[in-house]
């Protein structure tokens, strides 16, 4: 991924991210990141260059709220206790595998989608690319 395709890819991935975070904390923060989300999604449907394979960041981007889940339940399962200046505070935290197992999937799928799609549009240098089916041929 070449660094002047990596930003589309990038920003649907920043698209993805701010969908998960809408769908997880919808009762909390979740109503003020989606007119961010719509706004994002809308600006890179009307660019020309956003409606690309580069889309398929939005499963990647899916994939890194789970990772910053699992960040912060690192300590867990179980109660997880620190000092602090009023004595001792423990929270209980859950078990970070399945978030860090669902983030690292949705983002190596990601990755993968848009490997496989960009090498099925473009092909590689010195080899000829597929040939694409004419109007009326079969």
């Amino acid at each position: 991924m070449g660094a002047l395709r990596a930003w589309p890819f990038l920003a649907w991935a920043a698209v993805g991210a701010g969908a998960c975070l809408t769908l997880l904390t919808v009762f909390t923060i979740g109503i003020f990141v989606l007119p961010l989300v719509i706004a994002a999604t809308v600006t890179l449907l009307r660019w020309r260059g956003g409606r690309t394979v580069t889309a398929v960041g939005v499963i990647s981007g899916l994939g890194l709220v789970p990772l910053y889940v699992a960040y912060l339940n690192r300590g867990g399962p179980g109660d997880v206790c620190s000092s602090a200046a009023a004595g001792q505070i423990c929270t209980t935290e859950g078990s970070p595998w399945p978030w860090f197992a669902a983030g690292v999937a949705l983002i190596i799928a990601g990755v993968a989608a848009f490997a496989l799609l960009r090498s099925r549009i473009s092909p590689r240098p010195g080899r000829p690319g597929r040939p694409r089916p004419q109007p009326g041929r079969n």
